[in-house]
């Protein structure tokens, strides 16, 4: 089992910090983050928590996952690496400015 944790149904509100804390009563956390969102900086209501060690991430999964944290009930298991994701470049996905779904542009008009 990895050490790196999904935590998932955080409140808005949540810190990084009342994160670690709550992690920290089960064993030793080697790093925080929760997801915002890039434009607004609002929390995306998830993130991860890395564990000192594979032992003390199954003590969090085991006791941490379903229980009320700032009225919510997180949701906490093992963190799956990131899919690559496609189509997110300019022009999104489509092959790029001008092309695709046929513009008008350049075309006789008759």
């Amino acid at each position: 089992m990895g050490k790196k944790l999904y935590v998932g149904s955080i409140a808005f509100n949540a810190t990084e910090e009342s994160l670690r804390d709550l992690f920290t009563s089960i064993g030793e956390v080697a790093s925080v983050k929760i997801i915002t969102d890039a434009d607004t900086g609002r929390s995306k209501g998830f993130g991860f928590v890395e564990m000192s060690s594979a032992e003390d991430a199954k003590k969090a999964i085991d006791q941490l996952n379903g229980t009320k944290f700032m009225e919510r009930a997180l949701i906490v298991n093992e963190a799956r690496p990131q899919q690559p994701r496609e189509g997110r470049g300019f022009g999104g996905g489509r092959g790029g400015f001008g092309q695709g779904r046929g513009s008008g542009y350049g075309r006789d008009r008759r």
